[in-house]
């Protein structure tokens, strides 16, 4: 029988917000967080900290299959991200002031991230810590803003993808399909690996453009999509030059992560037609009272815990790890499950005040309305792309390349600002005094005018 997803599109989602979409966020942010949280392999000797990866062990890629869900989050992504655009477009608001908006809420919260690691790392070395921990510390806490970097881009594109959406549907996340596929090939067929990072745009921009099918209720036949998703990944990792892990694993030659791979791609693919099979449920499940409250605390709060998770790994590797010597378990051993829920109880303790101290930079401060055009607004989503890549590669390490990096951050979202205007407008002319009245200009008529500066008044 097939399953066809109903068009929120057509309704009201455009209005409210999609139940299913606010559960694939929050269920990727935390499998994200879960995973990060969970795989370490850690121990330190002398002044170095080693680590390693629990799911390189056994079969523990099989997971990865599941929990590798930035495709999940791309797609969902795409899908509020249609949502949002048709609404301002019915508003009348011009794609220039949409990316604005856009931008400010997924740059803002880097601000105190950036405040805090750029002179933590000074600070520590300065306090003796060993060099090499608080190195890889301040490295790996800017690495996580890839996803930002990249989904910044794919928020950009959103008003031009939608209206090639409009005119071809399928056929463009089919081409974007075809032209992952056809970087693979010449990245594998001539061993020059840097083609395959042209797959970073390619393949993640596919899956937020099948979030825009979903909203006109275009996605069909899940249970299908799933079986061709997963099916198409075992093929290529069985008979291809990809590995079984869908993330990159220590000494790998090849990552089907860094840059994206067709194998990964096709995974996402199979997530996808798992999530669109099981959507029914999922509302039903976000109907649930108790489910609705914490949906609704964690909504508020997704962006803090995605920037701020590995912060709270690295206090607790600190001192555990570094200043108690506890080395992890050989992962899958009784020692190692039965530790693990401690350590996850550890991470969550010191997740806590960082969540409660930083959750407020989630919503950025109120401005007026974006008129300052597509150029600048164009200038102010580069800067920002450049200043997240910057970190993303180079992280917080001392050095000049982080403060240029979260200078060109700041500089992007003060872009984002319009300048109050202040227009002249006639006051409005009196109504005639009654005969032998005087006015105060002598003749009835009036001679003053009105400045309007952000929406006040002054005479």
């Amino acid at each position: 029988m097939t399953t066809l997803i109903p068009r929120p599109a057509t309704r009201t989602a455009s209005a409210v917000r999609d139940p299913f979409i606010d559960v694939l966020r929050l269920l990727g942010i935390a499998l994200v967080v879960l995973q990060h949280w969970s795989m370490p392999v850690l121990s330190f000797a002398g002044d170095r900290l080693a680590t390693g990866n629990a799911l390189a062990a056994g079969n523990g890629w099989m997971i990865t299959w599941v929990s590798q869900v930035m495709p999940l989050v791309f797609f969902a992504g795409g899908a509020a991200n249609a949502i949002s655009r048709r609404a301002a477009v019915r508003r009348g608001g011009a794609p220039a002031a949409w990316l604005a908006v856009r931008l400010r809420r997924l740059a803002w919260p880097v601000v105190p991230l950036a405040a805090v690691w750029l002179p933590l790392p000074h600070l520590l070395l300065g306090l003796g810590m060993p060099e090499q921990p608080v190195i890889t510390a301040s490295r790996l806490a800017g690495q996580l803003l890839w996803f930002l970097a990249i989904y910044l881009v794919a928020v950009a594109l959103t008003p031009w993808m939608l209206r090639l959406h409009t005119v071809y549907g399928r056929w463009v996340p089919a081409a974007l399909v075809a032209g992952a596929a056809a970087v693979d090939v010449l990245r594998f067929g001539t061993g020059l690996e840097a083609i395959g990072f042209l797959n970073i745009v390619l393949v993640w921009i596919a899956v937020h453009q099948l979030g825009f099918l979903y909203v006109d209720g275009r996605l069909g036949r899940p249970w299908l999509l799933a079986a061709g998703g997963y099916g198409a990944a075992a093929v290529l990792v069985v008979f291809g030059p990809y590995p079984l892990s869908m993330i990159g694993m220590p000494g790998a030659a090849v990552s089907n992560m860094a840059p994206p791979t067709m194998a990964l791609l096709a995974v996402g693919i199979g997530q996808i037609g798992l999530a669109l099979g099981l959507r029914p449920w999922i509302v039903v499940l976000a109907g649930w009272p108790g489910v609705a409250r914490v949906m609704s605390w964690a909504g508020s709060r997704m962006m803090t815990v995605y920037l701020w998770h590995m912060s709270a790994l690295f206090v607790i590797t600190a001192v555990v790890v570094v200043g108690l010597g506890i080395s992890t378990p050989l992962p899958g051993t009784s020692a190692w499950l039965s530790g693990w829920p401690h350590w996850l109880v550890l991470l969550v303790l010191a997740m806590w005040p960082m969540l409660r101290g930083f959750a407020r930079f989630e919503e950025p401060p109120a401005v007026a309305p974006y008129t300052g055009g597509t150029v600048r607004i164009a200038v102010a989503a580069a800067l920002v792309g450049a200043g997240l890549l910057t970190l993303t590669v180079i992280g917080f390490t001392p050095g000049l390349a982080p403060l240029l990096g979260t200078g060109a951050i700041v500089a992007g979202l003060a872009l984002t600002r319009s300048a109050p205007r202040a227009t002249v407008v006639p006051a409005p002319r009196p109504v005639p005094p009654a005969e032998g009245v005087a006015t105060s200009a002598g003749d009835g008529r009036s001679v003053g005018t009105v400045l309007v500066v952000e929406g006040q008044a002054h005479l």
